[in-house]
């Protein structure tokens, strides 16, 4: 079994709990709209905290979806015949990391330029909104494959897994926003965009082998 192969099963699965994905974007949408009313519909102060409410908002949306990256295979036993496959369990969590982009990160990237339109981001933000998420969310899916590794099994796994993965994804959370807030003010935000590539490269070498080893000390 191929990478591609993963990814389609994935897919499948995905299309057929099409409903999680609807959630998890729904609770992004109603999430950020919350903002304003508890800060007032002042123009200026929305469009100043829409990039930290975007990216934070982005984040918690990504993190519901964690817990089931591996959860359901565990419990079948689909998760075993994966790891007897030909196939690494490394070429598994990458292809699992690959397909939460495509089903969750993805939807919520589309959805981001919309939450701005509401916070009356300024115009020059919106293609570092864009290259930020493009960059930013691939980290967080893979970021959230280890989490989700190292907590398969554990008693109040959910509450574990964000203990876990909210630190490691914070310079995500930093760098998305400053490239955001920079843009806005006429500053150059080519070193953001670089440091969420090296996170990005970081985060592909090492998530996958350390979900690997993560699995194989469940399964054992």
């Amino acid at each position: 079994m191929g990478l591609m192969a993963i990814i389609r099963r994935e897919l499948r699965l995905a299309v057929r709990q099409v409903g999680d994905s609807t959630v998890i974007v729904m609770f992004f949408v109603l999430a950020a709209i919350l903002f304003p009313f508890g800060i007032g519909p002042e123009p200026n102060t929305l469009a100043r905290i829409a990039p930290g409410v975007i990216w934070t908002t982005a984040l918690l949306a990504a993190m519901l979806s964690f817990e089931r990256l591996f959860l359901p295979d565990f419990e079948d036993g689909s998760l075993e015949q994966l790891a007897l496959s030909p196939a690494p369990l490394e070429l598994v969590a990458l292809g699992k990391a690959v397909a939460h982009w495509l089903t969750t990160a993805l939807p919520l990237l589309i959805a981001a330029p919309l939450i701005a339109l509401v916070y009356r981001l300024p115009e020059e933000g919106y293609p570092v909104l864009i290259m930020t998420m493009v960059l930013g969310t691939p980290t967080l899916s893979l970021i959230g494959t280890v989490g989700a590794a190292l907590t398969l099994g554990a008693r109040r796994g959910g509450v574990l897994l964000s203990l876990l993965v909210l630190p490691l994804v914070i310079p995500v959370l930093i760098f998305g926003t400053a490239g955001i807030d920079a843009a806005i003010a006429g500053f150059a935000v080519k070193t953001h965009l670089m440091f969420l590539a090296a996170l990005l490269l970081g985060s592909l070498v090492i998530a996958p082998v350390a979900a690997a080893a993560a699995l194989r000390q469940a399964l054992d």
